[in-house]
């Protein structure tokens, strides 16, 4: 069953492979994500001799800053929730679309919930994985059940007055 959503659309066929942080890196056009320590340990090597896509694995207790210079180079950043109270990986996503402007693949993995997905994808996230054992025909119902917000987000163009009077028009 697949468990992947990207840009609200169930993925059932997903290339990257999340590397081991102990396993020898995969030869060939692999897309590969790595925890930050093996990529920050590998970069040179990887740069001029991996052939696919690469991504970085963080969990909430990485600064924006200690990323930031390595976003150019990744198409994927994969932020890990160990648990669905912990909220750093939010501050994390919202951080890395606003502040640093990145545009590449934002996913949200670990401990993610369907109750989650809406308020995941306001700040920046547009992949998520599910766990296992998850419905993701029902999750994608999530997206769907607010139609309005009070805060800001990242992919909203106007301030709210004016969404607020377009809502009003509508």
């Amino acid at each position: 069953m697949p468990r992947l959503i990207r840009n609200r659309q169930i993925v059932t066929g997903d290339r990257w492979v999340f590397q081991d942080a102990d396993a020898s890196l995969p030869q060939g056009a692999v897309d590969l994500v790595l925890p930050l320590d093996q990529y920050a340990e590998q970069r040179e090597q990887l740069r001029e001799s991996h052939q696919g896509r690469l991504g970085l694995v963080v969990d909430g207790t990485v600064t924006d800053d200690e990323i930031a210079p390595l976003l150019d180079e990744l198409a994927l950043v994969a932020i890990d929730f160990p648990s669905f109270t912990d909220g750093r990986g939010y501050s994390l996503a919202r951080q890395l679309r606003q502040i640093h402007g990145y545009r590449g693949e934002l996913r949200a993995v670990g401990n993610v919930l369907r109750d989650q997905l809406a308020y995941m994808e306001r700040v920046g996230f547009d992949s998520f994985l599910l766990e296992a054992g998850r419905d993701t025909a029902d999750a994608l119902k999530a997206f769907g059940e607010f139609s309005a917000y009070y805060q800001n987000a990242p992919l909203d163009q106007l301030p709210r007055l004016r969404r607020r009077q377009q809502m009003r028009a509508a």
